[in-house]
């Protein structure tokens, strides 16, 4: 398929980009009523791109990021991941809306009490344990110096074929350490007196990982990084109170520059991704989304101890609490009602969720919001189009032959990776084909593409079709790494 049509093709898929991102460059951040009571498996984003780290070109990574709006100084607990559920990144690779690959990982503590002789000098002292995670100033460089942290966590990595509970499990290897079946996560970045280089310290926990059925080994990484999403959280929910007809950029980072986040990142061998779903021109075809998943009976402890005895006692099989496809589609698009339905549903079921996809309402309510500056929504109705990019994909480009229509992230690995140092934030719009909504990178703003398409901009009657939307807010492109796990190192709770 040539260049041309591609990116004819790919602009089309824009217009699903609305359904999927509205004022936001992220995805899910506290989106449903009941996910903001368990922060720790609230998934906020979730990116798949063709690997463009010099040298990695067969690879694919995903990235699933949980545990938002984290403050780097909060201390003493900081941000531990939940040890009884499970994190989950799902692939569909034959157009069918059921996963056929799984990869899962699940946390374990590694606990190292750190007590601390206290008594007059020349008497008997007690020995105490002390209120903080650590007591040792200037923490190297190497995994094994999270032994000088009273609690820190590791996980194991299991891929599954088949159904997600009751496929084939397979352990995946940690290639560094010699097979193991573990892997540390670094301690969160508490500051600069704690960790001589933080940098290097969670660089160290970047693995190489045997991957079951695969030709060759991949990387994991499962830390805090610094949160790449730009926006103004507040002023969007706010009745979007910004200048949708301002500057690009007018308005600096946004508010989470200072917030970090936990990401799952895991690079895979393209040809382990892969299956029988393919586009009309032959290229394959990877559909993915994330959830997480807790036990359905939780008894809270009313007397925990050290003992094994902790605040809460977990039962029952794994019920799922949060999903994530297509960015902000539970934050902006799902109407609050189903908000908890929608992040425990699967993507076989999305036909439950059709009208907030034929009748989109971003489009009605900026018209309202904005009406005086000239905004009106388009008026052509069912949005045909919009089910086409949103649910199927787009035919030639990332839509599999014979899809089930189902919301989920696509990407054709067939079109060559943007090196980080020449990609366009605006993606397809930005005629960077390698950007969102093929897949989506950490770059891309969602933003301006979905403002601009939402309002019209590929349509050929629109009023607002050729006006240049955005919401004054733009990442930093030097702030990313341009080698896994493409994230930047998290924000210190104490920088100096």
């Amino acid at each position: 398929m040539n260049t041309a049509i591609k990116r004819s093709a790919l602009a089309v898929a824009v217009a699903g980009i609305c359904l999927g991102a509205s004022l936001g460059q992220a995805s899910s951040h506290r989106e449903a009523p009941f996910i903001t009571e368990v922060p720790k498996v609230d998934g906020t984003d979730f990116y798949m791109f063709r690997s463009y780290e010099t040298g990695r070109a067969d690879f694919v990574t995903l990235i699933a990021n949980y545990l938002p709006l984290q403050d780097a100084y909060g201390g003493p607990n900081y941000f531990d991941l939940d040890e009884d559920a499970i994190y989950e990144i799902h692939i569909d690779n034959d157009g069918d809306a059921v996963e056929d690959l799984t990869f899962q990982f699940k946390l374990s503590p590694i606990e190292n009490p750190i007590m601390l002789p206290v008594g007059p000098d020349g008497g008997n002292k007690e020995q105490v344990a002390i209120p903080l995670k650590g007591a040792t100033p200037g923490v190297g460089i190497t995994p094994e110096e999270g032994d000088k942290f009273q609690v820190s966590q590791e996980y194991e990595l299991t891929v599954i074929n088949g159904d997600r509970r009751t496929g084939t499990p397979d352990s995946a290897l940690n290639v560094t350490t010699g097979g193991q079946t573990t892997f540390r996560k670094p301690i969160d970045n508490i500051g600069s007196k704690t960790f001589s280089n933080y940098e290097a310290y969670a660089n160290s926990h970047i693995y190489e990982v045997n991957l079951p059925g695969c030709p060759t080994n991949g990387q994991v990484f499962v830390g805090q990084r610094k949160e790449a999403f730009a926006v103004n959280l507040g002023e969007i929910f706010d009745l979007v109170n910004t200048d949708p007809l301002g500057p690009r950029n007018g308005e600096g980072a946004g508010d989470l520059a200072d917030k970090n986040v936990t990401s799952f990142a895991l690079e895979v061998p393209t040809s382990c991704l892969t299956g029988t779903a393919a586009n009309s021109s032959g290229d394959p075809v990877i559909g993915a989304w994330t959830t997480a998943s807790v036990r359905q009976a939780r008894v809270l402890n009313p007397a925990p101890s050290s003992n094994g005895k902790g605040a809460t006692v977990e039962g029952g099989a794994y019920t799922q609490v949060s999903r994530l496809g297509m960015p902000l589609v539970n934050e902006v698009v799902i109407g609050l009602k189903d908000k908890d339905l929608f992040n425990t549903s699967e993507p076989k079921d999305d036909g439950q969720f059709l009208t907030y996809v034929t009748h989109p309402t971003l489009p009605e309510l900026l018209e309202i919001l904005f009406s005086s500056a000239g905004a009106q929504a388009p008026n052509t109705f069912p949005r045909n189009d919009l089910v086409t990019a949103f649910l199927t994909g787009v035919d030639g480009v990332n839509m599999p032959v014979g899809v089930t229509a189902s919301e989920m992230l696509r990407l054709n690995p067939a079109i060559a990776a943007t090196p980080a140092g020449t990609q366009n934030d605006l993606g397809v719009l930005g005629g960077d084909n390698a950007g969102f909504p093929n897949g989506r990178r950490p770059v891309d703003d969602i933003v301006d593409a979905a403002l601009r398409v939402a309002m019209g901009a590929l349509t050929t009657d629109a009023p607002n079709k050729d006006t240049p939307f955005t919401d004054g807010v733009q990442l930093n492109p030097a702030e990313l790494r341009t080698s896994f796990p493409y994230l930047a190192t998290p924000l210190a709770g104490s920088p100096n």
